[in-house]
């Protein structure tokens, strides 16, 4: 099973240039299975209907999110409703929508988890990540599972990577929009990277346009960002995993301008 881990797609020019690359993408390195992470796809953040729907016509099998996922109201029935689209498993269980998503097409079946970390998340109502993750993976008996955690820092990222190694399939990290220069195969056999990247400006700050980042952190005033537009990158994992057994075979980080 070949699996393209494409990190956060921001705004309209990360979906616009995911779409033009990613027939090419699969067909280079013939993946069966597109996974990304669209909780900044909407213009400012967040994931719409709109924005959800542009992945999936593109391509994309499977769309993980973070602690952007929920900053839409409109978007709370789209996750309640639309197969394929999850937010973080440790979410509030009122929270709308789904952690855990089995995609299966017929010749290739993965479990897909999403998680939340804590370490300078600032988030409230989000459970421990390492508590829920062990409490699912008791419930699920799917051979191949890949977990997205969102998470800020890199040591939580590690050791969650750790913590779950040789009982899934790959552990791969979301949210800095950095992408990691350390995708490795972990002893136990699970695929590993810190951070998969993004799919948004180069000359930019996280998919931000420069200057507003820039007066944000020096004076600290409320700035309204926008997303860069031009020389957009995509960064991600293409990971092979032995279906019969879930054990990463090989992973691989990938740069496209």
């Amino acid at each position: 099973m070949i699996i393209l881990a494409i990190g956060d797609i921001v705004g309209d020019a990360g979906c616009e240039h995911l779409r033009r690359i990613l027939p090419s993408l699969k067909k280079k390195y013939a993946v069966d299975i597109t996974l990304a992470n669209a909780e900044n796809s909407a213009e400012g953040n967040g994931v719409t209907v709109a924005s959800a729907q542009f992945l999936f016509d593109s391509g994309v099998n499977v769309l993980t999110t973070g602690n952007h996922a929920l900053r839409r109201r409109q978007s709370y029935d789209m996750f309640n409703k639309r197969d394929g689209l999850i937010r973080p498993a440790n979410f509030h269980p009122d929270a709308p929508g789904e952690g855990v998503y089995i995609y299966d097409n017929c010749r290739h079946r993965l479990c897909v988890i999403n998680l939340q970390g804590l370490v300078y998340m600032q988030e409230s109502g989000v459970s421990n990540p390492f508590d829920c993750i062990d409490k699912l993976l008791a419930k699920i008996d799917t051979t191949c599972i890949l977990i997205d955690f969102h998470a800020e820092a890199t040591s939580e990222k590690l050791c969650m990577g750790f913590h779950l190694d040789g009982r899934v399939s790959a552990v791969v990290g979301t949210h800095t929009h950095v992408p990691t220069a350390d995708a490795r195969i972990l002893p136990g056999g699970t695929g590993y990277i810190t951070d998969l990247g993004m799919c948004g400006g180069v000359n930019s700050v996280l998919g931000v346009s420069v200057p507003q980042a820039l007066y944000r952190l020096r004076t600290g005033l409320p700035t309204q960002f926008s997303n860069e537009t031009q020389d957009i990158k995509l960064s991600g994992v293409v990971i092979e995993i032995d279906s019969a057994t879930g054990r990463c075979l090989a992973i691989e980080s990938i740069v496209m301008v």
